[in-house]
């Protein structure tokens, strides 16, 4: 299945493509391999394109404790640190990275109300760069378990990521694993959890959206 949010885009794409290829037969006709060739190259690139929009679909076990990977990707940082927008407090940061193979899908990584959303407009460093958490354009989800519990994320943009989606404001119920946003072309999503947290990934550790248990929190 692919996600909405690709419709302009292979649509884009196939009218490129397409022109593309009669350009090259209307100037060309008797170049047959060159022809071949650009035929064989569309559709590698179209191929690439569906795979980057691929929606599968999810079955998210919710679990009242555990707070779920809000994204595909790898987990490129593990550690303590001072977030100051909204704890302005010790928060536990994990970070996960997406490649373009990746799904984009984004999902919430709990059950709860969501108390505070802002969106940041920014720069486009490199994902995996240590200010992008909080230079790069980037949107700020806090959402509130019914314990009071909350944990905060961020979509990231990165150097490739120049669209981020989000579909959740202030005030909204949302369900674990429920998708609350896309960013499109590669980029991370930052989990902020709360200190004492039990982190059930480790660095490099491969994760899925809506099915990796990132961390038990209380």
């Amino acid at each position: 299945m692919l996600h909405k949010e690709g419709k302009a885009t292979i649509f884009i794409a196939l009218v490129v493509l397409f022109g593309l290829n009669a350009l090259a037969f209307w100037l060309a006709p008797q170049l047959t391999w060159f022809h071949n060739l650009l035929l064989f190259a569309s559709v590698v690139m179209l191929i690439i394109v569906l795979q980057f929009f691929r929606n599968p679909e999810v079955n998210t076990p919710s679990h009242e404790d555990h707070v779920i990977s809000p994204c595909d990707g790898k987990v490129v940082v593990i550690e303590e640190v001072e977030e100051t927008e909204f704890f302005k407090g010790k928060r536990i940061q994990v970070s996960v990275f997406m490649s373009p193979f990746n799904v984009h899908v984004n999902r919430n990584p709990i059950t709860g109300i969501v108390k505070y959303f802002k969106y940041h407009p920014g720069s486009y460093l490199v994902a995996w760069h240590p200010k992008s958490s909080t230079e790069n354009e980037r949107t700020t989800v806090v959402i509130e378990k019914s314990n009071g519990i909350q944990v905060m994320f961020r979509q990231i943009a990165g150097a490739l990521a120049r669209r981020i989606v989000w579909y959740v404001k202030e005030g909204q119920s949302v369900q674990q694993g429920g998708e609350m946003g896309f960013i499109k072309f590669g980029s991370r999503v930052d989990i902020f959890l709360p200190i004492g947290s039990t982190i059930k990934v480790v660095r490099e550790q491969v994760v899925k959206g809506g099915k990796t248990v990132i961390a038990e929190i209380a």
